[in-house]
């Protein structure tokens, strides 16, 4: 298979999306904060919304592999089986009578009952056998193996750099296991076997919607409240001994819950152009690295992120398509994933239709439009293009 990104707007061909689940019906007042999400959706709305987004894509030739299947695919494998099994038993709050009958559940289900488990969770009334003093002294609402309701952010846990797939470090507790079905993926499913692998978790905090492919051998990473400085600097180290890149444009964000990762704030529409938020077009800014002698990087002053993504791609200029209209249309239309668009190729994007001014601007400026619902999906916030890992992409002509 011919598994390859290294642009945000070439010709989508694979893509990976996780149709959302039971893990998202696990989601009560009691737990929604810790599992980060800022409201309870309703789930059979947000599964039809997720289906029209899925049939968007294939209508425009995209090949949509779900991360269910591939998971369960994955769990029919020995190796993976452990390797996943362990993953969760390695938590230090079950304890060791807990632990032993976790495992002891777990070894009795099939590959499918046990990628339910693995995304949905383990539920303490779910667990008949339970003893001891940890599940004593659990609440009978309290879950022995969390839910993951961001697997619906598939963008997050991996993104490819070329051939390569890193596999993210995520900075938030309730992520950090998604990260081990995407590598368990990528290690042993039939289709990534020998993935090669630029990035992995064990590694300093780097979240997938805080890198952007701005064009072959230029990326951009968001730093801020998920990605950290450090995590930059070893992607950029790791791209630029591998010839993945040549340049990384390291660019600072607000740590607020709006603006975590760079793409609620920018993302790219054509070879020379982004949707962005214009609270920050003026003053976000990038340090600009390439590599230098004997391993060191070489790091420039900042400067205005929009003319150094510029320098480092050869061209004049990237132009800017606003969101929304004026400042209060901007600001709503930014919380509603109005800048977290998907390219399916070079002025083809995918967006939630409630942006209303935001598509209109992009309509404006030669940008064809699929509205998509997000009602429900939404309330994770996030958009089409974190709810998407690309797996391949065409390469991308000149500007």
């Amino acid at each position: 298979m011919n598994h390859y990104v290294d642009n945000e707007v070439g010709r989508l061909g694979t893509v990976l999306l996780h149709r959302p689940g039971r893990e998202l019906a696990r989601l009560t007042p009691r737990n929604n904060d810790s599992l980060l999400f800022d409201g309870i959706p309703w789930v059979g709305r947000a599964q039809e919304e997720h289906d029209q987004f899925a049939a968007a894509l294939r209508d425009r030739g995209v090949e949509v592999l779900y991360l269910a299947d591939l998971i369960t695919d994955t769990l029919g494998i020995p190796a993976a089986r452990i390797e996943l099994t362990e993953a969760v038993l390695s938590d230090v709050r079950l304890g060791d009578t807990l632990r032993a009958e976790v495992a002891d559940h777990l070894a009795d289900l099939d590959p499918p009952g046990l990628a339910t488990v693995l995304m949905a969770g383990l539920a303490h009334e779910e667990l008949r056998t339970g003893s001891g003093i940890v599940y004593s002294l659990l609440d009978r609402h309290d879950f022995i193996i969390d839910p993951l309701p961001n697997l619906l952010f598939t963008r997050d846990s991996s993104v490819w750099v070329g051939g390569e797939a890193a596999v993210t470090s995520l900075a938030m507790p309730a992520r950090r296991r998604e990260t081990t079905l995407t590598r368990a993926i990528y290690r042993h499913h039939p289709r990534f076997a020998a993935t090669p692998m630029v990035y992995e978790p064990e590694l300093e905090h780097l979240e997938g919607g805080d890198v952007l492919l701005l064009g072959p051998g230029v990326i951009a990473v968001g730093v801020g409240e998920r990605t950290r400085p450090a995590g930059a600097e070893r992607l950029a180290r790791r791209c630029f001994a591998r010839g993945l890149a040549h340049t990384v444009l390291v660019v600072p964000i607000a740590q607020k819950r709006a603006t975590m990762h760079l793409d609620t704030v920018c993302t790219m529409v054509d070879v020379d152009a982004v949707v962005m938020y214009p609270n920050v077009a003026d003053t976000l800014e990038a340090w600009t690295v390439t590599a230098g002698d004997d391993d060191e990087l070489r790091l420039f002053p900042p400067e205005p992120f929009l003319t150094a993504a510029a320098k480092a791609l050869g061209i004049d200029t990237l132009r800017v398509i606003d969101t929304g209209l004026d400042p209060v249309t901007a600001e709503r239309e930014q919380w509603d994933d109005g800048n977290n668009t998907l390219a399916i190729a070079p002025r083809l994007c995918v967006a939630y239709e409630r942006n209303v001014e935001t598509n209109a601007q992009l309509e404006r400026a030669g940008i064809e439009v699929i509205r998509i619902s997000g009602s429900e999906l939404g309330s994770g916030r996030g958009g089409p293009r974190c709810m998407s890992c690309p797996i391949s992409r065409a390469p991308v002509g000149p500007v």
